[in-house]
């Protein structure tokens, strides 16, 4: 019954949110019946000015939202969509940079004989993957026993920390393959709103049925292997269902965190488990992505929003980790299935 009022409130507070936040996409022209509008919902926010790329407030918004939802199994992914949406930072603006050049994405083609302008929304997509460099320092700060545990592992000082390693390594190799060779894929057919709405709604059904399970035949369990008793099969069991989160609103903590319970991980092991899988996978994307558009945002935008974003999801994360743990060992998952339907359910109303 507890539970159930934690949620039914959540529920409220989301529900609460639809108004004014509508009453911001009517205003700057987010709700027209077009179908060009629903699908992509570029229009301009008017109470932005053109010459504006990225404020220090928008960086600490884009900031508590990253650090705050990449590790809570919500979705960072649906969260950062309607935040850009709110914010007026999805429209396909084409920026310069402060010598007034136009910035290219691509250089001139058949296609595009000017070469394919570097947009806002470019810019932002970009920048959310690269300020994930915040929540990787949040793990680092608060598993760094285990870090160090699998670095002297790794020089043969220490058999569980070279387990640990070996595990997580094995989890990973799964979406550095198949994230790389179906990155253009998810971009093009998945990066829309019903995609990621039907994912926010199927994983909170799979958390709520996984709890169910748990609750039934595990009740008030809190043992299971340690991280690094886990056998090679069972880490790529991890790491495979890690893979679904590429679809966007499914969220890599919600499958790597059921992951770890089908593989008989409490909750808490599990949540850390996750954690630290992260650290690999984010890093990748942010490198990937600081490689692929980094020169180009940083003249956009300028170091100095970048790193504030930084330290703020560096910060989030922090609290959101610490919270996170303690609260799986007691309640489980039920909450975040409510939160992601409440979420699912904004969705559908900012969108039609």
């Amino acid at each position: 019954m507890k539970l159930f009022h934690q949620a039914t409130f959540v529920l409220i507070v989301i529900m609460a949110l639809v108004p004014p936040a509508r009453a911001q996409l009517q205003s700057s022209g987010m709700t027209d019946d077009s179908s060009e509008d629903k699908s992509s919902i570029i229009k301009k926010d008017e109470n932005r000015s053109d010459t504006q790329t990225l404020s220090y407030r928008e960086a600490l918004v884009l900031g508590l939202v990253e650090g705050i939802t990449e590790f809570l199994p919500i979705s960072s992914t649906g969260h950062l969509i309607i935040t850009n949406q709110l914010l007026g930072l999805n429209r396909e603006q084409p920026l310069n940079n402060q010598a007034e050049t136009a910035l290219l994405h691509k250089p001139p083609s058949e296609n595009f004989p000017e070469g394919e302008p570097f947009t806002l929304k470019s810019a932002v997509d970009a920048y959310t993957i690269i300020i994930q460099a915040g929540a990787i320092a949040a793990v680092l700060l608060l598993y760094w026993s285990k870090i160090c545990s699998i670095i002297q592992g790794l020089l043969g000082k220490s058999r569980e920390g070279l387990y640990l390693g070996r595990n997580l390594l094995i989890a990973f190799i799964p979406a550095a393959i198949i994230g790389l060779a179906l990155e253009k894929w998810i971009d093009r057919y998945l990066f829309n709103h019903w995609p990621v709405i039907c994912a926010l709604i199927a994983g909170a059904i799979l958390m709520l049925w996984v709890e169910y399970w748990r609750n039934k035949h595990y009740p008030n369990y809190d043992g299971g292997p340690d991280l690094h008793e886990l056998t090679p099969g069972n880490a790529l069991l991890i790491g495979l269902m890690q893979c679904v989160a590429m679809w966007p609103g499914t969220s890599r903590s919600m499958m790597t965190i059921v992951g770890g319970y089908c593989v008989g991980l409490s909750p808490r092991r599990a949540a850390e488990f996750s954690f630290l899988l992260g650290l690999p996978t984010l890093t990748l994307a942010a490198l990937y992505k600081g490689v692929k558009n980094g020169p180009l945002l940083f003249e956009a935008f300028g170091w100095a929003p970048i790193l504030f974003g930084c330290v703020v999801a560096a910060l989030s994360a922090v609290i959101a980790v610490k919270w996170l743990v303690n609260y799986l060992t007691k309640h489980g998952l039920s909450l975040f299935a409510y939160y992601r339907i409440g979420l699912a359910l904004l969705f559908i109303i900012l969108v039609s």
